[in-house]
């Protein structure tokens, strides 16, 4: 099987996010804005985010997270039962821009999953996306608002973001999709 290749690494990742951070802040500045991760690593990328536009701001921009493991569209249908994850969005998003931060974007279901989740919290004034990456592959005509790195990939391609609070390490990498098992396959 090939190996992996990294298309970021630590530094890159960190002048990514700087630069994200710089383009959201350009982008409203009237500065009412929210940050909200999607779990898993879109909350770690969403917290780095926060720290960096706060700065920015010189004042503390909200930050919530959300996990869609009941708002996705294959959920009865997928094998195993979703770990869930606790929602957070301890502040009003009414008339406010809600800035969606993610790891990878690919087929637009993860954020239309998260949409619909906000929008249960209230009616925001805007919905931006930042997504370190963007693979393409769209299924929903979802377009990123803020993009760290747009990866040309084939569906038989994984993108892999690490992050050093779960992972040990800040790097991205482009993987060829896992053989399948053929053991449970014939199963």
């Amino acid at each position: 099987m090939p190996a992996a290749t990294v298309v970021l690494d630590r530094d890159d990742m960190r002048r990514t996010l700087v630069r994200i951070a710089h383009e959201i802040v350009e982008k409203n500045a009237d500065g009412a804005i929210a940050l909200v991760g999607i779990h898993r690593r879109g909350a770690i990328l969403a917290q780095r985010l926060h720290a960096l536009t706060s700065e920015l701001l010189s004042t503390e921009v909200p930050l919530g997270f959300v996990d869609i493991s009941f708002y996705r569209d294959d959920l009865g249908i997928r094998p195993s039962a979703p770990v869930v994850r606790a929602t957070q969005l301890e502040f009003p998003v009414d008339a406010i821009t809600i800035v969606i931060v993610d790891d990878v974007l690919y087929t637009g279901r993860t954020v239309r999953a998260a949409i619909d989740e906000i929008f249960d919290y209230g009616r925001p004034a805007r919905v931006q996306l930042a997504t370190l990456v963007d693979r393409g592959h769209r299924e929903l005509p979802i377009k990123p608002t803020f993009v760290g790195k747009n990866i040309a990939t084939s569906t038989d391609q994984r993108v892999y973001v690490h992050v050093r609070e779960i992972d040990g390490r800040d790097e991205v990498t482009v993987d060829p999709a896992p053989e399948p098992d053929h053991e449970q396959v014939a199963a």
